[in-house]
């Protein structure tokens, strides 16, 4: 006998996707919605258990519109960048990724809600590999398990991170302290439908090294 029911259970983790063109822009998100969403990232493992989250939940239209100007300031850069790396071999997966991330830039300052998910941290000179493995371990298993409690709810949503090139500013017009580190930027809304498909991914075999590569 399983604890949970598998069938919902792996559907709920096969198709929660990063949603972008499938964002409702014009249905409100409740405030309580978000809450019960974000108490449940609460439960995640943390490194050393420290539970150093915060979260800034962004529903203010003038501050919304800031970060989109922040967020596609950071984008425009990478896109292009994308673009040409991609030239001469692009996939047809690639191109709608590509046009997905652009859909989002254009309409981020309208997604109805924006989280900032956040860690509190000191963060030495030169910080070396290690600590920004350890520092976003501790942070991610909440923002996923965010996400997977959205959809489930028949939200959607995608973690960002290209306003991060920014985060100074981003902390000031946020009022974040010193010693809290963002780590991405989260748009919230409802689905424009709730289903979802698994995608498709490379064979298990070829990513699976057993007792060694």
């Amino acid at each position: 006998m399983h604890p949970f029911d598998l069938e919902t259970t792996d559907r709920l983790l096969s198709t929660t996707r990063a949603v972008r063109k499938r964002l409702d822009l014009d249905r409100a998100v409740e405030p309580e919605t978000v809450h019960q969403c974000l108490e449940l990232a609460l439960q995640a493992p943390s490194g050393s258990n420290k539970q150093g989250w915060h979260w800034v939940v962004v529903t203010d239209p003038a501050r919304r519109a800031a970060l989109a100007d922040l967020y596609r300031r950071g984008f425009d850069p990478y896109h292009a960048a994308r673009r040409r790396q991609l030239a001469d071999g692009a996939s047809e997966q690639d191109l709608r990724v590509l046009d997905s991330a652009r859909y989002l830039r254009d309409v981020l300052d309208r997604v109805p809600v924006h989280v900032v998910p956040c860690i509190e941290a000191e963060v030495p000179e030169n910080a070396p590999p290690r600590f920004w493995i350890s520092l976003m371990g501790s942070i991610f298993p909440a923002v996923w398990s965010f996400q997977l409690a959205l959809r489930a709810r028949g939200l959607g949503s995608v973690l960002t991170t290209l306003h991060l090139g920014h985060a100074d500013e981003a902390a000031a017009l946020l009022g974040i302290p010193r010693g809290v580190v963002q780590a991405g930027l989260v748009p919230v809304a409802y689905t424009l439908g709730t289903e979802f498909r698994p995608a498709r991914r490379r064979p298990l075999d070829d990513v699976v090294h057993r007792d060694g590569w």
